[in-house]
């Protein structure tokens, strides 16, 4: 006995595929972010599968939310793929005298890192003169929220914090989120982040941000050391140093508008 054979729509998959596809290219696109709602009416699908397949997106860090109203805008993947010409070992040779220098006159360790979508990647260090000081950071990764470099990415769009991320460490996640938020103002408004015993305690950090040539943020400089020596008046004097020489390495880049230097 023959049964009727129910012919499936053709490869599901690869229709989510194109339809995220569409999505992204929409958003890469359009001068200025877009919201989810924007982008299910132009592109004619339902608001919901809109909405899974930026979620997908973002989790890849080919897309990320700006703000609080969650508009979107390409990822920090994108970001970094569009600077592809400085790629990281590129960007590591390039730096190397900035972290060299950073150390003779902090005395501090000093590190470079960039974002991923899990969260940050240290790429190289410069160490400490002091027996007391930082571990080796090269090839560890660490959260954004509570490191200097990682405040530094996010603030400056270079990031975008990963799903889950407070939720994980606390359950105050809206107040968290809402004292981050008014930090990264802070960050944006004075070149730098800080990280006072927010990873571990005793350990104290301040970053500042790496612009490439289109202006973007590329990656983030950082000084690190014990508190009993990164007190919070030094910090002032290392974040006014590290936004100068972030400045240097900036115009080294290719950065048209990178003015300060240091000395």
């Amino acid at each position: 006995m023959f049964h009727n054979v129910v012919v499936m729509p053709a490869q599901t998959g690869t229709q989510s595929i194109d339809r995220a596809a569409q999505l992204l290219v929409h958003v890469v696109e359009n001068e200025r972010p877009t919201s989810v709602g924007e982008l299910a009416e132009t592109t004619g699908l339902p608001k919901s599968t809109t909405s899974r397949l930026v979620g997908a997106l973002v989790r890849q860090g080919l897309l990320q939310r700006d703000g609080d109203r969650g508009s979107l805008r390409p990822g920090p993947v994108l970001l970094r793929f569009a600077h592809r010409g400085v790629d990281d070992a590129d960007l590591v040779a390039l730096a190397a005298g900035t972290l060299r220098q950073l150390a003779e006159a902090s005395g501090e360790t000093i590190n470079l890192a960039v974002a991923t979508p899990h969260g940050v990647e240290h790429l190289a260090q410069r160490d400490s003169r002091h027996f007391l000081g930082g571990t080796n950071w090269v090839g560890r990764g660490v959260p954004f929220h509570c490191t200097a470099n990682g405040k530094v990415l996010l603030a400056f769009g270079a990031a975008s914090l990963p799903e889950g991320e407070l939720e994980r460490l606390t359950p105050r996640t809206i107040v968290e989120r809402k004292r981050l938020e008014g930090e990264l103002q802070a960050v944006r408004s004075r070149g730098y982040a800080t990280a006072v015993e927010e990873l571990e305690p005793g350990l104290v950090a301040v970053a500042s941000p790496v612009h490439g040539p289109g202006g973007d943020v590329l990656a983030a400089l950082s000084i690190s050391g014990p508190a009993i020596r990164l007190t919070p008046a030094r910090l002032d004097e290392l974040g006014a140093l590290l936004i100068d020489h972030a400045a240097a390495l900036a115009a080294r880049l290719g950065h048209p508008d990178a003015k300060r230097g240091a000395a």
